[in-house]
C-alpha cells in the first residue's frame, strides 16, 4: 500500500497528537527516509530565541517514525527505545527541517539517524541517533 503525503500527515496527527498541536508537516517520505518541517512558533522557543531542545527532540522522533512507516505502508507499532541528540549549534528562530533515514530495519530493533537544520541553512543544528523496538503483543 502506497500512502500519499496527506495520508501520512493524518497518520502522524492521529498517532502523535502533539505533532499536530505543534503543526509538524510531513514534506516527503520514501524507502526509509522522511523529511518533516516544524514551523516557527513562539511557544517553542527558549530564552535567547532559539528553538527548544524538547521541540527538536520531538521533531526528530516523529521524523524517524515517518521513515519507519514509509517502509511498512503506514503500519508500524514500534516504540522509541533510545534517542541521543547532539546539539551542534543553536537553531535560527525559524522553521526547522528534519531529515530522517532508517539505517537498519530489523524484526525486533531498528536504528536510524536524523539531521535537523534551520530552514534555508545547509549546516545541521543537531544530529540524532535513535533505535526503535518492536512493540510486544499480548
Amino acid at each position: 500500500m502506497s500512502l500519499t503525503v496527506s495520508e501520512m500527515q493524518a497518520l502522524v496527527r492521529e498517532g502523535v497528537p502533539l505533532a499536530g498541536a505543534w503543526g509538524v508537516e510531513v514534506i516527503a517520505f520514501a524507502d526509509g527516509e522522511a523529511t518533516l518541517r516544524l514551523p516557527h512558533r513562539e511557544d517553542l522557543l527558549r530564552p535567547g530565541g532559539t528553538v527548544s531542545g524538547p521541540a527538536l527532540m520531538g521533531l526528530a522522533d516523529v521524523a524517524m517514525w515517518v521513515a519507519l512507516l514509509s517502509l511498512t505502508g503506514g503500519k508500524d507499532e514500534s516504540l522509541t527505545s533510545n534517542l541521543a541528540i547532539t546539539f551542534l549549534r543553536p537553531p535560527a528562530p525559524r522553521a526547522v527541517i528534519a531529515e530522517a533515514r532508517v539505517i537498519r530495519k530489523g524484526r525486533t530493533l531498528s536504528y536510524g539517524e536524523v539531521l535537523l537544520r534551520s530552514e534555508g541553512e545547509a549546516a545541521p543544528c543537531a544530529h540524532v541517533t535513535t533505535s526503535w523496538a518492536a512493540a510486544r503483543r499480548g
